[in-house]
């Protein structure tokens, strides 16, 4: 039974950092990783994503620079550390897998390309 767990979220002041962590297990490596996030009344969007290799990751605009994605391969353990915060970046953040059949520099950013999500962790960003 595959489970996504995430954690570290939380209500931050504009500027401030948090550091998200998901855990996936049911699933055998490799597989591929990200992050989506979707506020009130908006689709749900591509925040970061990371190959099964670990070694090519990709951000959307509004978050390059201030947000980093990463994981540990052997655990399937993903992180996305958020420098900077926004009010604008106040969404729930969801964890996202799907096995690979190759650790490969593929870097998934569309939603539909996954199978498996967490259940989200808030984040609040206050102005």
């Amino acid at each position: 039974q595959v489970q996504m767990v995430e954690s570290g979220g939380g209500l931050v002041q504009a500027g401030g950092s948090l550091r998200l962590s998901c855990t996936a297990s049911g699933l055998r490596t490799p597989i591929y990783m990200g992050w989506f996030r979707q506020a009130p009344g908006k689709e749900r969007e591509v925040v970061s994503c990371i190959s099964s290799s670990g070694t090519t990751t990709a951000a959307s605009e509004s978050v390059k620079g201030r947000f980093s994605i990463s994981r540990e391969k052997s655990k399937n353990t993903l992180y996305l550390q958020m420098n900077s915060l926004k009010p604008e970046d106040t969404a729930m953040y969801y964890c996202a897998a799907n096995p690979a059949s190759a650790y490969d520099g593929l870097c998934l950013l569309q939603p539909t390309a996954y199978n498996y999500w967490g259940q989200g962790t808030q984040v609040t960003v206050s102005s």
